[in-house]
């Protein structure tokens, strides 16, 4: 999520102009000029080259260069919002930084700070939940941290299954995304120690260039603490909780794949990748889903699933 971000509101606020009497050149050529040419980069090189001279930093604030970085459709996303921004380079750092709800509150809408990409979330009401209305299985609340009116709250089952789509046409094109599964643990979660879940993106509906992947994960966020241990083990066996003996991981076996703790303080794990092709339009479907191990389990929050521009 946050590491390696570059802080583009603050960029030109720490460079001074020593190099400025070797770039005459540059300070020459007029600002609408360079504020076109840098509106061929991508925000974080914009950033970059307004360090190259005054005239490159003054020209990195207009309005024409952040108006290209803005999604077409701008307008139509913001219109509801209260806020009211001085330029466009401050209503591209604010949709960077500040989701907005939209859908009738089904799904968050950002811009990925470094690209400018499209991110959304689908929220738990606009995910297709097993079981998700039984009010013996799930129930639905409201907590602070969430940006949603609503999350999902697992009481006890033993089928797992969860699913999400989103029309390809909403995405940037070109641009290689990845799916996640947004959601909290609790001191009352149970039940995802030992058995995986099985997780699936693809684009349904079309013929498409890109295949589907599936693979495993674990729902438990000790997973990774579990396989440094099993690691620092010798190769064997080892007594487990109850007397029972468990076969330790060597290094040799393929790496256990946990969720990993975003900034804001949710618990994510990736569903798998997949890249938007020009022209290549239709749903996109994300699963995720534990019905192997046939135990129960509960205790978990989910918050929805996150797509957005996967992190070269």
């Amino acid at each position: 999520m946050g590491n390696g971000l570059l802080n583009l509101e603050q960029q030109h606020d720490h460079h001074h102009d020593n190099n400025d009497d070797n770039n005459n050149f540059f300070e020459a050529l007029p600002e609408g000029f360079v504020a076109n040419a840098l509106a061929l980069f991508t925000p974080k090189d914009v950033c970059r080259l307004s360090l190259v001279s005054s005239v490159f930093r003054s020209a990195a604030q207009w309005d024409v260069l952040w108006e290209k970085f803005l999604p077409e459709d701008y307008h139509k996303i913001v219109s509801d919002s209260a806020v009211r921004f001085g330029s466009k380079k401050e209503l591209y750092l604010w949709l960077c930084d500040h989701p907005v709800i939209i859908d009738g509150g089904n799904k968050s809408f950002s811009l990925d700070k470094l690209s400018g990409k499209k991110c959304y979330m689908l929220a738990a009401r606009d995910l297709s939940i097993v079981w998700g209305d039984t009010p013996r299985y799930w129930r639905w609340i409201s907590i602070p941290e969430s940006r949603f009116a609503e999350v999902a709250e697992l009481k006890s089952v033993c089928w797992l299954e969860v699913h999400g789509t989103i029309n390809t046409s909403m995405l940037s094109i070109d641009t290689r995304y990845a799916a996640y599964f947004v959601y909290k643990s609790t001191p009352n979660t149970y039940g995802f120690e030992h058995y995986p879940a099985e997780v699936y993106i693809g684009l349904g509906g079309v013929e498409s260039q890109t295949e589907g992947q599936t693979k495993t994960v674990y729902l438990d966020p000790a997973v990774r603490l579990r396989q440094r241990d099993d690691h620092e083990q010798q190769p064997g066996r080892r007594m487990g909780m109850f007397g029972r003996f468990r076969r330790v991981r060597n290094q040799s076996d393929p790496p256990l794949n946990g969720p990993k703790l975003r900034q804001d303080g949710w618990l994510e794990i990736e569903l798998g990748e997949f890249f938007n092709r020009k022209g290549e339009v239709g749903e996109l479907e994300m699963t995720m889903m534990e019905v192997k191990g046939g135990n129960w389990k509960g205790g978990l929050i989910v918050q929805g699933i996150e797509i957005r521009p996967k992190a070269s």
